[in-house]
């Protein structure tokens, strides 16, 4: 893998960045005469990122939602989210969607993965039952790596008003959550949405997000080809290839519904 891609990722002026954020979130909100803004906070980096923002310039215009299901979101996630509330200082909600889970359970067959979904679409139904009585935007925490690939619930965790983060890869996400000031355990510990018992990210891409990024930014930003990609990056042939044909495969999720021809 080649350093010097990596650093053309992360060599960024997080300070601008941020202020392009802060104006973006401030003129949505002008713009829809929305009272705030309201995300769901589940101990992970991009949302901590994103409510560190928030606890700049619209603390008393923010809401956030920690939902775990209790069966199977690990504690420390829920103490981290907690941390999180208690150094930002944001109002915040804590709602165990576990018997929410198990009402549904009763009703239709187990599938682990569906489950799993299912759990990112019932916190998205939380977030916007707030969000109509509050009057408030909701916030979506999907970075631009796992937006490309497709590595998010169609509906769920996918579903938002607006996305300030989304242009920013994983790589950035985690430079930029330094220069915030976000707790070094929360930007050092393994990514994971928590859809099922010891889910992991990087485990369940078989890739590390080093070699996303860097694949991404030569095939996105760069617009090079996969042999092209492959030359400088440095990376096997079949994970750029895997990389695209995630992006691929996932373009439905970043689409609207389609239509037929002509209509």
């Amino acid at each position: 893998m080649n350093p010097d891609i990596i650093n053309e990722i992360t060599n960024q002026d997080y300070s601008a960045i941020t202020e392009t954020i802060e104006k973006f979130v401030s003129k949505q909100i002008e713009k829809s005469h929305a009272k705030g803004v309201i995300l769901g906070l589940s101990g992970g980096i991009d949302s901590a990122v994103l409510s560190y923002i928030c606890k700049r310039k619209l603390k008393d215009k923010t809401l956030a939602l920690i939902m775990p299901d209790t069966t199977i979101t690990p504690e420390s996630e829920t103490e981290d989210a907690l941390k999180i509330i208690a150094l930002t200082g944001i109002e915040y909600k804590l709602i165990d969607i576990n018997p929410i889970i198990n009402e549904y359970t009763t009703h239709i067959e187990s599938n682990e993965k569906s489950s799993g979904n299912l759990r990112a679409r019932v916190r998205t139904n939380i977030l916007y039952y707030y969000a109509n009585s509050k009057n408030y935007l909701v916030l979506g925490s999907s970075d631009k790596s796992e937006y490309m690939i497709g590595y998010f619930t169609k509906f769920g965790d996918g579903a938002s008003d607006i996305t300030p983060i989304i242009s920013l890869y994983k790589l950035q996400v985690r430079e930029i959550a330094k220069y915030l000031g976000v707790p070094e355990n929360i930007i050092s510990k393994k990514s994971s949405p928590h859809l099922w018992k010891e889910h992991e990210a990087e485990k369940e891409l078989g890739i590390p997000y080093e070699k996303i990024d860097s694949i991404l930014y030569c095939l996105l930003d760069k617009k090079l080809t996969i042999d092209e990609t492959e030359k400088i990056t440095q990376i096997d042939k079949s994970i750029i290839e895997k990389i695209n044909q995630l992006m691929i495969n996932s373009e439905h999720k970043r689409s609207p519904p389609q239509k037929p021809n002509g209509d």
